[in-house]
């Protein structure tokens, strides 16, 4: 009598943890479950590209600090040698170069070829 009572709650036993494992899965696989998931899979690949990129300026930061030390940029400058020159681009000074349009050719740049049947124009 012991033993039947012992199977019976046993086996109601596992009934109600398979049960509830069941359940658990399948509202974990609902769409508004997996929507959810995706998007916190999102930001924590976000932040961690973030974190890869700060790393990455980090040390490109200190790795051209390195090399300006190693190459005497960032030192003192020699009171012998002339100060330096930083070239000055101004962008006002100029005007933009007149092209020749498409249909105007001239002898020596276009020898005999013939705008009208230029067979390499897109149509």
């Amino acid at each position: 009598m012991f033993r039947r009572t012992f199977w019976f709650t046993a086996g109601a036993a596992a009934g109600v943890w398979a049960t509830t494992k069941v359940n658990r899965k399948l509202k974990q696989l609902t769409p508004e479950s997996l929507a959810v998931q995706a998007a916190n899979k999102a930001v924590e690949a976000g932040h961690r590209l973030k974190d890869f990129a700060l790393d990455v300026r980090d040390n490109m930061a200190d790795r051209e600090a390195e090399l300006g030390d190693a190459l005497g940029l960032t030192g003192p400058v020699d009171p012998e040698l002339p100060a330096r020159r930083f070239a000055v681009i101004d962008n006002h000074a100029k005007t933009p170069p007149k092209y020749l349009e498409s249909t105007q050719y001239t002898a020596d740049r276009a020898g005999s070829r013939d705008p009208q049947n230029n067979r390499n124009e897109d149509h």
